[in-house]
């Protein structure tokens, strides 16, 4: 379950990602194009401490990007590299927002969600002491079985995707998914969004 605020943030996540998404060697699209959110899905962190949202974004006629994020209330440490930007959250104060791939409480999310076959979080607004469901915006579907523990790894980028090596799995975040073939394999998350009829593959699990 995913505990949402009502809460403006300042600059808001598509201007943070609209400045840094054209800098990735894995971006497809004009530099200084609108950028504008296709869908998106959440992650649980057990601790409660990292919000984690992945978030479909793109140009308005460019493919769609696949874009992990994790939320922080400090920075975290050796992962200058992954910092997409800061924001002020209206209710939580400040934020420090992380690519996902560099962030080792989204990996050991990602593993339970395709190995475990939990998928995406519900997700929740609390409204007067009382907790509203939120719909989500896109389907996400898990096929694995059997969840082993995720160590301390590094994640490598190229052009299509981001390999997320751990001491006992390997995970696979397409980047542009519906458009580029990773040659992955190992169990899958998968999802569609609006403008994607068909479940096109996410994410790629496999223990070491």
């Amino acid at each position: 379950m995913a505990l949402l605020h009502r809460a403006t943030l300042r600059p808001s996540k598509i201007d943070l990602l609209a400045t840094w998404l054209p800098a990735r060697p894995w971006y497809r699209g004009p530099a200084g194009a609108d950028v504008v959110s296709r869908g998106a899905y959440r992650f649980d962190d057990p601790a409660g401490a990292v919000g984690i949202e992945t978030m479909l974004v793109g140009a308005a006629d460019g493919p769609v990007h696949q874009v992990p994020l994790t939320y922080r209330a400090a920075p975290l440490d050796g992962a200058d590299d992954w910092l997409v930007g800061t924001t002020e959250h209206s209710v939580l104060g400040p934020r420090w927002v992380y690519d996902g791939c560099g962030d080792p409480v989204y990996a050991a999310a990602l593993a339970h969600a395709i190995l475990a076959g939990t998928g995406q979080a519900e997700q929740y607004f609390e409204v007067d002491g009382r907790r509203e469901l939120r719909a989500p915006t896109m389907t996400v579907v898990a096929s694995g079985a059997g969840t082993p523990p995720v160590g301390d790894g590094g994640p490598v980028a190229d052009e299509d995707a981001t390999l997320i090596v751990t001491d006992s799995v390997e995970l696979v975040v397409v980047r542009r998914p519906g458009t580029t073939s990773t040659g992955a394999a190992g169990a899958v998350l998968s999802g569609n969004w609006d403008g994607q009829p068909t479940t096109v593959p996410l994410a790629y699990a496999r223990a070491r």
